[in-house]
């Protein structure tokens, strides 16, 4: 426990270190006043991706965390115990692509992702925010001396999503996510290694800094004898300096998208939900 403390410790320090508001330049410099900007002010909505981009030649680290559930009380401090970790590296190729690198420490899990942005909401000519995410995942956590005939191959997973958001007014934006990904290597007979999803987010704005957001996602063609449940999660942002702070509650624990569409275990009706954040710092 005292190690969690001082790698939170050492982490909000970096992230509380900004001298300017890199925020406002991003959402504020050289951009056409008939573009809708600020649809949503994180990378991800909580757990899935949002259609925002960073800037060209920008680059972002985002630090994330799902603890423990909470249901189990003070046996393990409402789930301190129990974190899991992710860190995500983004990269603004132009101003239209993104390329990331994560490692989540969820089943070892490493990510490599593109996101692509096809169209911008523009006032009076395009309604929709309309982009796409790719990506490829390799999961090191699992273990040949148990599974003998394993190979890489059966490590990879990918995923594909399109993503589609609009700002309907100065508070309020909605995103659609219909999702396709594969495992090639799943533990279970109620599963199948091609599986598909579509995704429901929003964000209201509160307050000048502050936003309500949440996501529902649907898994389509899920076994009915499945142990695992639709993700929902539901939290807020905050914006401070070059960065955004994302607290929330979900029955996910993993934070990649094949993960929390396909594996999340927590049930809302029992309190069986996760808390967590994501930190986002803009260089």
């Amino acid at each position: 426990m005292k190690q969690f403390l001082n790698t939170t410790l050492l982490i909000f320090s970096l992230f509380l270190y900004p001298q300017q508001d890199l925020l406002s330049e991003i959402d504020n410099g050289n951009q056409d006043a008939a573009y809708e900007i600020a649809i949503f002010k994180g990378l991800k909505v909580i757990n899935f991706e949002s259609t925002k981009l960073v800037a060209n030649k920008g680059f972002s680290f985002i630090v994330s965390h799902r603890f423990g559930t909470v249901k189990d009380g003070f046996q393990n401090l409402f789930g301190l115990d129990q974190a899991v970790t992710h860190l995500n590296f983004v990269y603004g190729i132009s101003e239209n692509v993104n390329i990331s690198a994560s490692r989540s420490s969820n089943q070892k899990i490493y990510e490599l992702g593109s996101k692509i942005r096809l169209v911008k909401q523009r006032k009076g000519e395009n309604p929709f925010n309309i982009v796409v995410y790719s990506s490829v995942l390799a999961n090191t956590g699992l273990d040949k001396d148990n599974l003998p005939k394993l190979e890489f191959k059966h490590r990879l997973s990918y995923v594909a999503q399109l993503l589609i958001s609009r700002k309907m007014n100065s508070k309020l934006s909605f995103i659609l996510s219909p999702t396709f990904f594969h495992d090639n290597y799943i533990s279970n007979d109620y599963q199948n290694n091609s599986q598909y999803g579509i995704g429901f987010g929003g964000r209201y704005k509160i307050g000048k800094r502050w936003s309500l957001n949440t996501e529902y996602g649907v898994h389509l063609n899920r076994s009915n004898n499945s142990l695992y449940n639709n993700p929902f999660s539901i939290g807020v942002d905050l914006e401070t300096g070059g960065h955004v702070f994302q607290l929330h509650f979900t029955n996910s624990q993993s934070m990649n998208t094949n993960g929390v569409f396909g594996t999340s275990t927590g049930d809302w009706t029992e309190g069986d939900v996760y808390f967590g954040f994501n930190l986002a710092r803009s260089f």
